[in-house]
């Protein structure tokens, strides 16, 4: 089960505050107001189950996410809240496969390597559990950061003869921690029909929390390192927009710098319209997905609401 709120649960919550505060008169009046309420909140809270049977419409559309996994992700500058770029990346994950449906994803991860995560499936859910496994590296694995890697792995895996639109986000902080200087690899952009390099961090940079090894329990410690002087200080990471820029233009596609989900809005605007402009067949096909709920919350709703209806016209004419 997940939940995908029509407008942020923080502001909904005001809301049905705002509305509880105007108490009707009559106890029966005011019961039948807080249940309203009560199953406007779920309403908005969009719940949406596994379903097996979601009938899809399957476009000529392969879209690749490329990830970046290394510790630096998990630097928490985000936002202000200390959201980690990592929860942000697979929010905005879901977020693109919701505005692009039909298309079919795959998600390949790096750090100290580069890892197929999933091939291409319009199976979201095995999508959304490849997304969500993505954690971080350890501190006792991770050997620094590089893209030399993933960009040559992406030239071979791109490579491939198909009517498809390849569309790629390429995902990271740009940042490069090995000491050693990033190639170029210009032919990308040969294979790639659209996306975007996004982006996430702060010139600011934000610490961060790591566990030392695979399935440590407990809270993951912070980040420290000793300077010259042998002073203790904490780990910061910053983004590197210049490296990401790089990425971007070999890729010949735009970068996003992300900062709120709205940020990638036009790219997906754009995709969307390379996708009404194919000349495909699509196929319908059934998959396993998500359905919404909302409809069950409407059955005891509707019958609220009318009562409110006729109660009020009543009470107006009189």
């Amino acid at each position: 089960m997940i939940v995908n709120p029509i407008i942020p649960i923080w502001l909904m919550v005001i809301l049905c505050i705002v509305l509880l505060i105007f108490k009707r008169k009559g106890t029966f009046n005011y019961i039948r107001q807080i249940f309203i309420i009560i199953l406007l909140f779920i309403i908005n809270l969009r719940i949406m189950i596994p379903n097996s049977e979601v009938s899809t419409i399957q476009k000529n559309v392969d879209v690749l996410f490329v990830v970046d996994n290394t510790i630096s992700m998990l630097a928490e500058d985000y936002d202000e809240d200390g959201t980690t770029r990592m929860e942000a990346v697979k929010k905005d994950c879901e977020y693109i496969m919701e505005q692009l449906p039909g298309s079919s994803f795959s998600v390949v991860s790096f750090g100290n390597k580069v890892n197929s995560l999933l091939p291409y499936t319009i199976d979201s859910i095995n999508v959304v559990q490849a997304l969500q496994s993505l954690k971080g590296q350890t501190t006792l694995y991770a050997k620094g950061t590089e893209f030399d890697d993933v960009l040559t792995f992406l030239n071979d895996y791109l490579n491939r003869e198909n009517e498809h639109l390849q569309i790629v986000f390429f995902i990271s902080d740009g940042e490069i921690t090995n000491g050693n200087d990033m190639g170029s690899y210009p032919g990308l952009k040969d294979y790639i029909d659209g996306g975007a390099v996004l982006g996430y961090g702060t010139e600011e940079g934000g610490p961060m929390h790591a566990h030392a090894y695979a399935g440590e329990e407990g809270s993951p410690e912070k980040l420290y390192y000793y300077d010259s002087d042998f002073n203790r200080r904490t780990a910061i990471s910053e983004i590197d927009e210049e490296n990401l820029q790089n990425i971007a233009s070999d890729m010949g596609i735009e970068y996003v710098h992300m900062t709120k989900q709205s940020e990638i809005d036009s790219v997906l605007t754009t995709v969307q319209k390379q996708i009404a402009q194919m000349d495909t067949s699509d196929e319908k096909t059934s998959t396993v997905g998500y359905s919404d709920t909302f409809y069950f919350i409407l059955i005891p709703l509707i019958p609220l609401l009318a009562i409110d209806f006729v109660y009020y016209k009543r009470k107006i004419n009189f």
